[in-house]
């Protein structure tokens, strides 16, 4: 059981690849890994408590891994050894977004501008209607299964004594912003670059199936 932010980080970097929550393989997640008391709880005056979730911050900005939304539409980690093979095959199942597209058009806000906030990163692309807060979720999460967007850090509110609340929100941008052009380029073929994830999880995780391994990689 881990009970603290370093040791998950130490996880991250065994594992290489980690989602965040039910990833469904049966003990494969950073939920299911931490102490009892590190979960989700409700607290008696209504307020609730999560170090795992206070903790994403942290291993983002300190952990020597990638966040963001890589596993089926599910957030997870993955270590900066294992970032280039897996960019390198999700973007050869994923090319590059057409000219003109919404895609394209919130790659290119990020790579003149760094980073943004979701809501901030929506209202520059024009996404401010009623029911347009889902549509444009959706665009940003394949851009993160196809590892062009990627989260930089977590952003809070805070009250006014100055106490941060609330899920925070993530601060956005592209992997080359974030890690360098070099870390998102791979001299093997995306084919190869599969087979090694695939045979990495196939070792590290007996209990799961061939095909709960290429589902986990499929998107």
């Amino acid at each position: 059981m881990i009970h603290h932010c370093a040791e998950l980080i130490d996880a991250i970097q065994q594992t290489g690849f980690l989602p965040l929550l039910d990833s469904g393989i049966a003990g494969f997640s950073a939920d299911e890994m931490v102490a009892p008391e590190c979960r989700y709880v409700v607290l008696p005056d209504g307020g609730w408590d999560w170090p795992l979730w206070k903790w994403k911050g942290s291993i983002v900005t300190e952990g020597d891994c990638v966040y963001g939304k890589f596993f089926g539409g599910k957030a997870g980690f993955i270590s900066r050894r294992w970032w280039p093979d897996f960019c390198n095959y999700r973007r050869s199942i994923h090319p590059e977004p057409e000219m003109g597209s919404v895609e394209e058009t919130i790659l290119t806000i990020l790579r003149t501008n760094g980073s943004f906030i979701t809501r901030e990163l929506r209202a520059a692309c024009g996404f401010t209607g009623p029911k347009m807060r889902g549509r444009f979720d959706g665009y940003v999460t394949r851009l993160q299964s196809a590892c062009r967007i990627v989260t930089e850090d977590f952003v809070y509110p805070t009250d006014k004594h100055g106490r941060e609340y609330g899920w925070g929100w993530s601060l956005l941008t592209t992997p080359e912003l974030l890690l360098g052009r070099e870390m998102c380029t791979c001299e093997r073929m995306p084919q190869e670059s599969y087979d090694i994830i695939f045979q990495h999880l196939r070792d590290l995780l007996p209990q799961a199936s061939e095909r709960q391994i290429v589902k986990l990689l499929a998107k």
